[in-house]
């Protein structure tokens, strides 16, 4: 059973959801990806407390683009969005994060109905617990009901509790666009599974553009990106008692226009071995050789569409910045 916690308010409360199997540790991880071929790490490592401030650091950058138009779009458009499904509506958001820029879409929807309930899903519990805990002092009329996991954990069991309301849906900040474009349909047929007719999915996805300004915003010139990517090494390092010496490994990004996925990868600049000492072995990397960190999948609108049609939905409505760089999608079942 999920361990519940409720905050002094009674509007809060957090359920830590149990991962219904055992899933690799850290060291495991790491083990795996650096004796695969060719290497990876999992971007979801990134986040260490050096890592998101980092991240932090990337969406305040004049080149990383993608926080400033997805928030532009839904200060302008936010009135309709929250009537485009008719109220009264709830909110389910995956990966809510500080819920920063759900809280534009919060005030929109209690300016057309008196109460809202809204269910974010974080796999940190401490940044759950603090996002969750300045909605519900910032607005009186909200209820909030968190989850404490993988979003997956929750999609695969019954442990999402819902009203007989509309429910809005929410996967913001282009976060399909990190994964393999088979794994996204297959995602978002999960995310269809659990609709029901006047249900809606609000999708934030990043378009395609010129590679130019996709390069600018993954690989800027302050080498802000840099760090965040090399300090996946240093956590590694730190955490896994290896000898990473990040001095000799570069950020590199390339870009396929064809498919739209933007790779990051960490460069061996001369050959090394490295020893992982909490996993007892040792990884050899050849001068040039390369360990794939983050793929950033960019879409045409056609492309959302395809992929919405793939998973037994369609595009409802589709909102863009003025500058056409992003675009957040509603999607319904297909009738």
């Amino acid at each position: 059973m999920p361990a519940a916690t409720t905050a002094p308010m009674d509007r809060l409360q957090i359920v830590t959801v149990p991962q219904p199997q055992r899933l690799p540790s850290f060291a495991e991880d790491v083990a795996a990806g650096l004796g695969a071929s060719p290497k990876r790490l999992n971007s979801k490592y990134f986040y260490d407390a050096v890592g998101s401030a980092l991240f932090d650091a990337i969406t305040q950058l004049p080149e990383y683009y993608l926080t400033r138009a997805e928030t532009a779009i839904l200060r302008e458009w936010g009135w309709e969005i929250v009537r485009a499904l008719g109220n009264p509506v709830e909110f389910v958001e995956l990966g809510s994060g500080s819920a920063a820029k759900t809280r534009i879409l919060i005030e929109e929807t209690l300016r057309v109905q008196r109460a809202l309930r809204y269910s974010p899903i974080d796999i940190s519990a401490d940044a759950l617990r603090a996002s969750a805990g300045s909605l519900v002092e910032s607005y009186p009329e909200l209820r909030v009901f968190g989850y404490a996991a993988d979003y997956f954990s929750i999609l695969d069991t019954p442990h999402l509790r819902r009203s007989d309301q509309k429910v809005l849906f929410m996967f913001m900040g282009s976060n399909i666009g990190n994964y393999e474009p088979r794994e996204a349909a297959a995602l978002l047929a999960r995310i269809a599974a659990l609709l029901k007719p006047g249900d809606g999915l609000l999708l934030g996805a990043d378009l395609k553009k010129d590679e130019r300004d996709l390069m600018l915003a993954y690989d800027d010139a302050a080498g802000v990106t840099a760090a965040f990517n090399k300090n996946l090494l240093v956590r590694i390092n730190r955490e896994l008692d290896a000898n990473f010496d990040v001095r000799r490994f570069s950020h590199v990004v390339e870009y396929d226009e064809t498919s739209g996925g933007l790779h990051s990868y960490l460069r061996a600049d001369s050959a090394q071995d490295v020893t992982l000492g909490q996993a007892g072995t040792q990884v050899h990397f050849e001068k040039g050789e390369r360990i794939h960190t983050e793929s950033a999948y960019k879409y045409s609108l056609d492309g959302i569409g395809e992929m919405a049609r793939a998973s037994g939905m369609n595009v409802a409505r589709t909102w863009q910045d003025g500058a056409h760089r992003f675009s957040v999608n509603l999607l319904v079942l297909a009738s």
